[in-house]
């Protein structure tokens, strides 16, 4: 770990239930602060690993970008935060200051928060001391050092936040952290077209429904196979991701295809940001979904 990871763990206490307590209020209302100027507030999760929800939420926020937005993205995944690669953005710093920490922007301007700012590379994260001993500590004092590290970021005035949630079960970490952001205003499941994955997903929506979070709608990833050289698209999964959206009463917001082309580029830190690509058009299509579905839900609140 980095020093500044170290300077986080610092300044968690755990002398009594009540500092703790206090400490936890503390965070919220900074993160409260820090966040007054984002107009919405989303979650990307799944509580399937392996779907690409990280190339999702990247390819998002790109493609409100894309439409003249003020975007930024929180990615909070301890071990595996990938965003800043796939944006080649690896190796730059927040600029620290004393009204806190303001995030670098990347390509179209996107402001990234991210733990890989803060890690040395290649190195994981390990805690040490008592809570080896016990997965409970393990856990509180992951979720502290997470909710510690939103509460510290500047991000200013923007129209989209996007916050990449680490994978997990349907009652693991993301729900939890979905609920450090506060006035979220929805959350966006990605899947892919496998029974299993759809299995997992449903399990994910059900739980983040029981905590009030208001699942916007389901991106299905790799779809299909797009071919580089003759760009017929060939099917990669047996499933029916249609009907399970029906059985959930959400709605299918795309259809993203496996494209090596655009996987390559992001993989390699090179990321393709014009909106001419194929496959770049899908995502710009899901986000004016998106964006409808969020200004039906404000109209709708606004009437009852």
């Amino acid at each position: 770990m980095s020093h500044d990871l170290k300077d986080i763990l610092g300044r968690l206490k755990y002398t009594d239930d009540a500092k703790v307590v206090q400490q936890i209020t503390e965070q919220m209302k900074a993160v409260k602060s820090r966040m007054a100027g984002i107009r919405q507030k989303l979650v990307v999760m799944s509580g399937k690993g392996g779907v690409g929800k990280s190339m999702t939420t990247v390819n998002l926020a790109l493609a409100f970008a894309r439409q003249g937005h003020h975007v930024g993205v929180l990615d909070v995944d301890l071990n595996g935060p990938c965003v800043p690669k796939m944006l080649g953005m690896r190796g730059q710093r927040f600029i620290i200051t004393p009204d806190g920490a303001i995030p670098p922007a990347g390509p179209l301007g996107i402001k990234v928060g991210s733990m890989d700012f803060f890690l040395e590379e290649m190195a994981p994260v390990q805690w040490k001391g008592p809570m080896d001993l016990s997965p409970v500590w393990l856990g509180l004092t992951e979720m502290n050092v997470i909710r510690e590290f939103i509460a510290d970021i500047v991000w200013g005035e923007l129209d989209y936040l996007l916050t990449d949630l680490p994978p997990g079960a349907a009652a693991d970490k993301p729900p939890v952290i979905a609920g450090f952001i506060p006035d979220l205003d929805g959350a966006i499941m990605v899947t892919t077209p496998s029974e299993i994955a759809s299995d997992v997903v449903q399990k994910s929506i059900a739980y983040a429904r029981d905590l009030g979070i208001n699942v916007i709608g389901i991106v299905e990833n790799m779809s299909q196979y797009l071919c580089p050289h003759c760009g017929i698209e060939s099917e990669l999964f047996e499933g029916d991701t249609e009907a399970m959206c029906q059985a959930l009463n959400l709605p299918l917001l795309g259809r993203i295809p496996f494209d090596r082309q655009l996987a390559r580029s992001f993989d390699k830190g090179l990321p393709l940001i014009g909106g001419d690509h194929s496959t770049l058009k899908r995502y710009d299509e899901i986000v004016t979904r998106v964006k409808g579905l969020l200004d039906y839900k404000k109209i709708m609140a606004r009437q009852l």
